[in-house]
C-alpha cells in the first residue's frame, strides 16, 4: 500500500510524541524513575479515574481487534458489536461488585488474590499458567497480527514491523511501568478514537455520495439490511459464532467477567486507582467508551459490504477503507492502527512483569535485603522480566502464531477451555465464604476436560453455549467439592464484611444511562 511522505511525518511526530510523554511522566521527585514495586507495578496507587477508563480501553483494543472485528463487521454484521456493548455491562458490574472487595484488601494481584482467599497452591498453579498464556498466546499474537497490519499499510518487511513493535513497546514502558503505559494511554485512546471516526465519516460519506453521512447510514442500511441483526437466529451461517441471546443472557457473561473482573492484565488499571470513587469512575468512563466502539471497529467492515462488495478475505475490510483516505489522513488512521498496538503490548508486558515479580520471583527468592534495596530489586527483576517477555514473544511469534491462521484460531479457543473454570474461582471466590482450594481446583480441572469432550463430541454446540454449560457443571461441582471438604478459615484472609457496595449518585447515574442506551440499541437493532 504504501505511505507518503506527509503520513510518515504523522507516525514519526506521533512515535516521538508518545515516548517522550512516557519518560516525563515516569519521572519521580528528587529525579529518577519509580523507586519501590508499587510506584512501578501499581503507579503509586495514584492514577486518575481519566488515565484508569482510557488504559483499559487501550489495553483491550489491539491491531487483531481492530481488523479482526471489522472483518466480522463485513460478514457477520452489527451483531459482533454485542461483544463491545455487552463489555459496557460489564464494566459496570466489576465496579460495583468486585473492586470494592479488591481494593479493600490490597490486592495487587490476581493469584495474589486467590492465595489469600484459597491457599498458596492456586496462586502459584494460576500464575504460571497467565504467564505462559500472556507470553506465548496474547503476546505474540498482538505483536505478529500488528506486524500484518503494518506490513499491509505501509509495505514494509514484516520482520523489522515485528521487531520494531515490540522493542518500542518495551522501551517506552521500560523506565515507569504502569505510570508510563496509563498516563499515556489517554493520547493513544484519543488517536484511536479520532482515527476511528474519519474512517466511518469518510466511508459514510462516500457511500452518502455528497449527501451527508446520515444519509450515508441509511443507504447502508437499505443495502445491507441483513448486516443490522443483533440477535441472530439458528438459520443465519454465523450462528454458531453468536448464537441468539446467549449474547444477552447466555456465555459471552461468563467470557466477559473473566476477561474485564478476573484478567490481571485489564484489572491492573483499577487496582492502581487512588480510591474506591476513582477506580469506578475510571469503569464508567471505560463503559461509556465501550458503547462508541462498534463506530470505530465494526462500522468500517459493514461500510466495506457497499464499498468493496468482492474483497477476498472478511480481514481485508479495514485495510482496503484505509486506501481510500487522502494523504495526510491515512497517516494519522496509522497512527491510531500503531497507537493500538503499542498499547496493547506495552501493557500485557507490564503485566507480565507485574505476575511474575510479585507472584512468582518474590515467593521463592530471598535476597536477604530489606526495604529500599529489596524494592528497587523487585523493580529491576519486573524490568528484566519484561525485556526477556518481549524477547520471548518475537522469537515465538511466527512459530506460533505465523505458521497457520488456523493455529492461532485453535490456540484462542483452547484459552477458552479454563474461562468458565476461572470464573467460577472468582465469584465463589468472591461471595461465598464456604468455597475452599479443593473446590477451586476441581472447578479448574472439570472447566478444561468438560470443555474437551463439548468440542470433540458434540462440535455442534455453539462456543459460547458450550462456555455457559460448563460454567454450570464446574460452579456445581465447585460448590459440591467445597461442601464435602474441610474449610481452612486460617487460609482466608479476604475481608468482606465491612466491604461497601454502595456507589455515587454520579456512578448510579452514569450506570443507568449506559444500560437504557444499550436498551435502545438492543431495541432498535433486534
Amino acid at each position: 500500500m504504501g505511505l507518503a511522505t506527509i503520513d510518515i511525518a504523522v507516525v514519526v511526530i506521533y512515535a516521538i510524541g508518545i515516548f517522550g510523554l512516557a519518560q516525563w511522566v515516569s519521572r519521580e521527585k528528587g529525579g529518577g524513575g519509580p523507586k519501590n514495586s508499587t510506584d512501578y507495578f501499581l503507579a503509586s496507587k495514584n492514577l486518575p479515574w481519566w488515565a484508569i477508563g482510557a488504559s483499559l480501553i487501550a489495553a483491550n483494543i489491539s491491531a487483531e481487534q481492530i481488523v479482526g472485528m471489522s472483518g466480522s463487521g463485513y460478514a457477520i454484521g452489527l451483531a459482533i458489536a454485542s461483544y463491545e456493548w455487552m463489555a459496557a455491562a460489564t464494566l459496570l458490574i466489576v465496579g460495583k461488585f468486585f473492586l470494592p472487595i479488591f481494593l479493600r484488601n490490597g490486592i495487587y494481584t490476581m493469584p495474589q488474590f486467590l492465595e489469600r482467599r484459597y491457599g498458596p497452591g492456586i496462586r502459584t498453579l494460576m500464575a504460571v499458567f497467565w504467564l505462559v498464556l500472556y507470553v506465548f498466546v496474547n503476546l505474540t499474537s498482538i505483536i505478529w497480527l500488528g506486524s500484518v497490519a503494518v506490513t499491509k499499510v505501509a509495505g514494509v518487511d514484516q520482520n523489522a514491523a515485528l521487531i520494531a513493535l515490540g522493542v518500542f513497546a518495551l522501551l517506552y514502558q521500560l523506565r515507569g511501568g504502569l505510570k508510563a503505559v496509563a498516563l499515556t494511554d489517554i493520547v493513544q485512546v484519543t488517536l484511536l478514537v479520532m482515527g476511528g471516526l474519519v474512517i466511518a465519516v469518510l466511508t459514510l460519506g462516500k457511500i452518502g455520495e455528497g449527501h451527508g453521512i446520515l444519509a450515508g447510514f441509511s443507504r447502508l442500511m437499505a443495502r445491507a439490511p441483513d448486516h443490522f441483526e443483533m440477535i441472530l437466529d439458528k438459520s443465519n451461517p454465523h450462528y454458531m459464532d453468536l448464537p441468539g441471546l446467549s449474547v444477552l443472557i447466555g456465555g459471552m457473561w461468563i467470557a466477559n467477567l473473566s476477561y474485564w473482573g478476573f484478567n490481571q492484565y485489564i484489572i491492573q488499571r483499577a487496582l492502581a486507582a487512588k480510591s474506591i470513587d476513582e477506580a469506578q469512575r475510571g469503569m464508567l468512563f471505560a463503559a461509556f467508551l465501550k458503547l462508541i466502539m462498534p463506530i470505530i471497529i465494526v462500522l468500517p467492515g459493514i461500510a466495506a459490504v457497499v464499498l468493496a462488495p468482492d474483497l477476498g478475505k472478511p480481514d481485508e475490510a479495514y485495510p482496503t477503507m484505509m486506501r481510500m483516505l487522502p494523504p495526510g489522513l491515512l497517516g494519522l488512521v496509522f497512527a491510531a492502527l500503531v497507537a493500538a498496538i503499542v498499547a496493547s503490548t506495552a501493557s500485557k508486558i507490564n503485566s507480565i512483569a507485574t505476575i511474575f515479580t510479585l507472584d512468582v520471583w518474590s515467593k521463592f527468592r530471598t535476597t536477604g535485603q530489606g526495604g529500599d534495596a529489596q524494592e528497587r530489586i523487585l523493580v529491576l527483576v519486573g524490568r528484566v522480566a519484561a525485556a526477556v517477555a518481549i524477547v520471548l514473544a518475537i522469537l515465538t511469534a511466527r512459530p506460533l502464531v505465523g505458521s497457520s491462521a488456523q493455529a492461532f484460531q485453535f490456540i484462542q479457543e483452547f484459552t477458552g477451555f479454563f474461562t468458565p473454570g476461572i470464573t467460577v474461582i472468582f465469584v465463589l471466590g468472591l461471595f461465598w465464604r464456604r468455597a475452599n482450594e479443593p473446590g477451586a481446583i476441581a472447578a479448574a480441572i472439570v472447566s478444561v476436560v468438560l470443555s474437551w469432550a463439548f468440542k470433540v463430541w458434540m462440535p455442534g454446540i455453539p462456543f459460547m453455549d458450550r462456555m455457559g454449560l460448563v460454567f454450570l457443571a464446574a460452579l456445581a461441582l465447585a460448590v459440591v467439592v467445597s461442601l464435602a471438604t474441610p474449610a481452612r478459615r486460617d487460609r482466608d484472609t479476604i475481608s468482606t464484611g465491612d466491604v461497601r457496595y454502595a456507589t455515587s449518585a454520579g456512578f448510579n447515574a452514569g450506570a443507568i444511562a449506559v444500560v437504557l442506551v444499550l436498551c435502545v440499541l438492543y431495541a432498535v437493532f433486534w
